[in-house]
């Protein structure tokens, strides 16, 4: 499956952002779906992932409460909500695709990633 992230952009500290991640190639409501980031100078990290069905959902601390994933199945497409967003959060936001609901936070198990979208939060 190849995947598509848009979304991003510059915000002030505060706002928000919605990102997407369109699916094409494959049956994406097989998928379960990762967002991940990574900031300058550091690794990737999770952020948030989501089951193929949408029953089954996670998120790392340090988004949760601000950020909700979601997915549409019908139009092969993920979402990122993100609000309430500070500097910390600015990052280049990749979303992934796989047969990964037992270890979600692990990006190795993902099989299939899109380009990252840059989120920039300015203070």
């Amino acid at each position: 499956v190849q995947l598509q992230a848009s979304g991003g952009g510059l915000v002030q500290a505060g706002g928000s952002l919605r990102l997407s991640c369109a699916a094409s190639g494959r049956t994406f409501s097989v998928y379960d779906m990762g967002w991940f980031r990574q900031a300058p100078g550091k690794g990737r990290e999770f952020v948030a992932a989501i089951s193929a069905k949408g029953n089954g959902i996670s998120y790392a601390y340090y988004v949760k409460g601000r950020f909700t994933i979601s997915r549409n199945n019908a139009n092969n497409t993920g979402y990122l909500q993100m609000n309430s967003l500070t500097p910390e959060d600015t990052a280049d936001y990749y979303c992934a695709a796989g047969f990964n609901s037992r270890n979600p936070g692990v990006s190795d198990l993902y099989d299939f990633w899109g380009q990252g979208t840059l989120v920039t939060v300015s203070s």
